[in-house]
C-alpha cells in the first residue's frame, strides 16, 4: 500500500514538471515551494523566473519582481529583500490562503535576525497583522 502511494506521488510529480518545465517538483521542500510558485504565478499573472534565480521567483504583467512563498507550518524564511511578495498557505484538501502580498521591504524590515542557513523567519500571523496595516500595494489577481 505505501510503496504504491509512493509510486502516486512520483507520477504526480513528473506530471507537473512536464505541465510546468522548468520547474522541480522533488518530493522534498522544493515541492511546496513549485506547488506554491504555479499557484500564484496563475492566480496573479504572472511569469515565472527560471529556478534559483536570485531573490525573486515571478515578474508581473507591469514588471514588478515578485518573491513567491508557500507553507503549510505557521511561518517562512526569506534570505533577501524582495519588491514584492506574496506568501500563501497550502491545506491538505488542496486549498490555499493569501497570508500577505505586498511590498518585501516591509517583511523584510520586519522579519526576525538572520539564521545560520541565510534566512530571516517571520510567522505567518505577522504577515497577516503586516499585511492589515500597510497601503493598498499589492499584486492583483487575473482570475
Amino acid at each position: 500500500m505505501l510503496s504504491e502511494k509512493i509510486k502516486e506521488l512520483y507520477r504526480i510529480t513528473a506530471e507537473l514538471e512536464r505541465r510546468y518545465p522548468g520547474r522541480k517538483f522533488t518530493i522534498d521542500g522544493h515541492l511546496v515551494g513549485s506547488i506554491g510558485e504555479v499557484i500564484v504565478a496563475e492566480r496573479y499573472g504572472l511569469t515565472l523566473l527560471p529556478n534559483s534565480t536570485k531573490t525573486h521567483d515571478a515578474v508581473s504583467k507591469d514588471g514588478k519582481y515578485v518573491q513567491i512563498k508557500a507553507t503549510q507550518v505557521q511561518g517562512i524564511s526569506i534570505s533577501s529583500e524582495p519588491d514584492y511578495l506574496i506568501a500563501i498557505k497550502l491545506f491538505s484538501d488542496g486549498s490555499w490562503e493569501e497570508v500577505y502580498n505586498g511590498p518585501g521591504k516591509l517583511v523584510w524590515d520586519n522579519a526576525g535576525k538572520m539564521q545560520k542557513n541565510g534566512q530571516r523567519p517571520i510567522s505567518l500571523n505577522k504577515l497577516k497583522k503586516l499585511m492589515t496595516s500597510m497601503q493598498e500595494d499589492k499584486i492583483a489577481p487575473v482570475l
